[in-house]
């Protein structure tokens, strides 16, 4: 029994001993790679906050496109509305005293070119008055400036000044294909801005008459959910152009006021369609202020002499640079709730964009989009249930309320 018992003990330990049976290799199941653990937060935030402000600045490309192809309507319609924020509160305060609606907007529409009409027709009937005193004052002023040429520290002779007067003459000649093709350019310009005109005007006249039809149906353009805010967006808006164009008329007077004012204590004649046409030129950037100064100076030079005129070119630019650093930043930024960083920076933007029109129309825009844009997202407009809040203006009008239209919903 002992000898059976030892056999089976080793054979356990020969089978022990012996090289276990290794089994068939199992495949490795590889793991699926997690792309985007693999790439870094800030990486992945960055291309997110890209493509999305790609397709914002596509959106806004081809908006600009579209409106340089359309500016011929879209510009006359801008000018509509600025026109109709100063006319719509005079029209709304001659219907608050009883008067009829259509005597109210016949009285603004009247005002108004009453009183561009009256100080275009004043300040050119007057320098038309004094043409010809200007003209023969321009040949004394030309013969003084030929005489100092020739007898001044240039010591030029008179071939000399004849041959550069027959070089401008034949460079004028040479280049009268130019000339024809600009008038022509010019006659295409004078049509298109009449017409523009023309639209400006009857634009502002249906304003007048149904800016409650016109901004009702602009709110039903939106879906319901968004019209409480566009609304109330609008109204701010709406405020805010008001504001702006009250100031604007501030600022140009204050131009007028300063220019006029020096060319009257320097004894320039023709001081007040000076100041007039300063005015009226204040509220096209740029190219107002430089016509109506030069012309300032000019008059100064033929009438006055050499310093007056350089005084006088001294008042022009000083006024242009309070208008310029003083008014524009501060008032204009303080009525229309922009920064005046912002009210320099939106100019010269709107300037490098669109040229003239660009500069008239880069403050309001900026300032009715920051108003807007803040209005929507401060989210008050979800707060109150039912249509929105209407003013009184007649731009104004009650969304109709539709089933599922309120506010926040």
């Amino acid at each position: 029994m002992g000898q059976g018992r030892g056999r089976f003990v080793g054979r356990r330990r020969a089978v022990e001993r012996a090289p276990q049976q290794q089994s068939a290799p199992q495949p490795r199941v590889q793991q699926p790679v997690d792309v985007r653990s693999s790439i870094p937060y800030g990486m992945r935030l960055a291309a997110a906050w890209s493509w999305r402000l790609l397709l914002v600045g596509g959106v806004v490309a081809a908006a600009i496109f579209l409106i340089v192809q359309l500016r011929y309507i879209v510009i006359p319609l801008l000018v509509a509305v600025l026109i109709a924020a100063l006319l719509v509160p005079f029209s709304s305060l001659l219907q608050r005293h009883h008067w009829p609606k259509w005597l109210a907007i016949t009285a603004a529409m009247l005002s108004a070119l009453t009183v561009v009409g009256g100080l275009l027709t004043l300040g050119i009937w007057q320098i038309v008055r004094g043409s010809d005193e200007l003209a023969a004052q321009s040949v004394l002023a030309w013969n003084d400036f030929r005489t100092w040429l020739l007898e001044g520290p240039f010591h030029l002779s008179a071939e000399q000044l004849n041959d550069v007067v027959d070089q401008i003459v034949a460079a004028v000649q040479s280049d009268s294909g130019i000339l024809v093709s600009g008038a022509l350019s010019v006659g295409s310009t004078l049509g298109h801005f009449f017409a523009g005109t023309l639209l400006a005007l009857f634009a502002t006249l249906f304003i007048l008459i149904d800016g409650r039809g016109i901004w009702g149906w602009i709110v039903r353009v939106f879906p319901r959910r968004a019209r409480a805010a566009v609304d109330g967006a609008g109204f701010a808006g709406w405020m805010t152009l008001q504001n702006f164009v009250k100031v604007q008329i501030l600022v140009a007077t204050i131009d007028a006021i300063g220019i006029g004012l020096g060319a009257f204590l320097l004894q320039v004649p023709l001081a007040v369609p000076i100041a007039i046409l300063v005015f009226l030129g204040s509220f096209i950037p740029i190219v107002g202020a430089v016509v109506t100064g030069a012309l300032a100076v000019f008059v100064a030079l033929v009438f006055n002499g050499f310093w007056p005129a350089v005084i006088m070119l001294g008042v022009v630019l000083l006024v242009q640079q309070v208008e310029g650093h003083v008014l524009q930043p501060l008032i204009m930024g303080t009525a229309v709730k922009v920064h005046p960083l912002g009210v320099v920076l939106a100019v010269a933007a709107g300037s490098f964009l669109a040229g003239i029109p660009g500069a008239l129309f880069a403050v309001p825009i900026a300032a009715v989009l920051n108003v807007m844009i803040t209005f929507v997202a401060g989210g008050t407009w979800k707060q109150s249930a039912g249509p929105p809040v209407v003013p009184s203006s007649p731009l104004w009008r009650t969304v109709p309320q539709r089933p599922g239209y309120q506010r926040g919903e």
